[in-house]
């Protein structure tokens, strides 16, 4: 049996804990740069803004209609989903954080009422942390991300489903006819796993609702579709297929981009630029364990500009496989210098670490190599702790900068509310 607890509308939510005077009101928060809505409060849902919107196209409805744009404050968010699992990882066994406000958690075998147990520990969240959370139940995991999605839909659209499913839905404590009528009531696409394109196939061929997919023949969904597919159905059945993931398996890449607040030509604002993100970069991947063996930097200009384009990646391969910071950033602006080419105004960089290895895999025989070695791999985890402690940026390699100038090449935030949580400097202050 499985419980997912998802926050609502999690990046707006986080804003009104601390800033009340937001509820109510229509209220997005925007990617990088400010470019696009990628969080919606359910009023802002109500005046049509899709996710995925350029700020450009729906700025008239600040003015029009009270809409309140913020930039994105991931510090923020980070530690609100800490506090949030945290709380959440008492429901039940074991926790799979799925997402920043998602996690799957084993509730097999406990005892009691599991949709009063759930509606107690929402309860507890919102009242700890201010942050509101739906709680989907199954004995499944599709099962139980279908449930949430019920709870959220049936809180947000009033008559949509019974009243009793609002914030809290447990769909293995329904009578078989009662769920059948549910299954019926939800579009096919609503099911995890089954995405636009499929969803549109399946609809063509007449399976429009989620009762429709869990009566196809698995044999049939195996041949026409995918073994995926046939997964999905047999746990929209009843029968797991997905197991409960206590840690992310490891990734295959590393990635670190952005693209530029204002467009910059200056080779030496892009190795500041490539510096940071391959720091980054490293960091991830000294987090997961892992060593990198090739470097791909790349830099871009914009194709909605109309400026002259250019756009070049290159590999660089490494000695040896590394963690250290240095190295990969030497690797990352020997590709830059490579492939730079003046006069063109870049408005995007990145750099990916592949080739990826486990950490444990040496060459010990090299260790006694200059740069290399035990030596190496304390400072590297010297570096992480003091960054972690004092704040991301407090320990940097040289060719970042100092940032004491203003950077071209950093994000727009100019909507971005304090990060009342992870800055001392930018805790509120009332008046005595």
């Amino acid at each position: 049996m499985y419980a997912l607890v998802d926050g609502n509308n999690f990046y707006v939510s986080c804003e009104r804990v601390f800033r009340p005077d937001l509820n109510g009101r229509p209220v997005i928060v925007l990617s990088n740069n400010d470019g696009c809505a990628i969080a919606r409060s359910n009023e802002a849902k109500a005046l049509g803004v899709k996710m995925g919107a350029p700020w450009l196209g729906i700025r008239h409805l600040e003015e029009k209609e009270g809409l309140v744009a913020l930039s994105a404050n991931f510090a923020l968010y980070g530690d609100m989903s800490d506090r949030m699992m945290s709380l959440v990882a008492g429901l039940g066994h074991q926790q799979e954080i799925y997402s920043i406000d998602e996690s799957f958690v084993d509730i097999s075998g406990i005892r009691g009422d599991l949709t009063d147990r759930s509606r107690r520990l929402r309860q507890r969240v919102l009242d700890w942390t201010g942050l509101p959370t739906c709680v989907g139940i199954g004995p499944t995991k599709t099962l139980a991300k279908l449930a949430n999605h019920i709870a959220k839909t049936a809180e947000r659209k009033p008559g949509s489903y019974p009243a009793e499913f609002s914030q809290v839905c447990n769909l293995a404590a329904m009578e078989r006819e009662a769920l059948q009528q549910v299954l019926a009531a939800t579009e096919v696409r609503e099911v995890w796993g089954v995405g636009p394109r499929i969803g549109q196939q399946l609809e063509a061929e007449g399976i429009k609702t989620v009762l429709d997919l869990t009566q196809l023949d698995l044999a049939t969904v195996r041949r026409r579709w995918s073994v995926v597919l046939e997964r999905t159905v047999r746990e929209l059945q009843g029968t797991p297929c997905v197991d409960l993931e206590e840690a992310p398996p490891a990734k295959k890449e590393i990635a670190c981009t952005r693209s530029f607040g204002r467009a910059v030509m200056d080779l030496g604002e892009l190795e500041e630029a490539v510096t940071t993100f391959a720091s980054r970069a490293a960091e991830k991947l000294r987090r997961q364990g892992s060593h990198a063996g090739q470097v791909l930097t790349f830099v871009r200009t914009s194709p909605f500009r109309p400026d002259k384009q250019y756009s070049r990646s290159i590999i660089v391969p490494l000695l040896r496989p590394t963690a250290d910071t240095a190295a990969l950033v030497e690797g990352a602006l020997m590709g830059l210098r490579t492939i730079y080419r003046s006069g063109y105004k870049f408005a995007k960089a990145g750099v990916m670490l592949v080739d990826l290895s486990d950490a444990c895999v040496e060459q010990g025989e090299l260790d006694f190599e200059e740069g290399h070695g035990e030596g190496r791999c304390r400072l590297m985890t010297a570096m992480d702790a003091l960054n972690r402690r004092y704040g991301r940026g407090t320990v940097i390699i040289g060719s970042a900068g100092t940032g004491e100038m203003p950077r071209n090449w950093a994000m727009r935030q100019e909507r971005r509310t304090p990060r009342y949580t992870t800055r001392i400097g930018e805790i509120p202050v009332g008046k005595a």
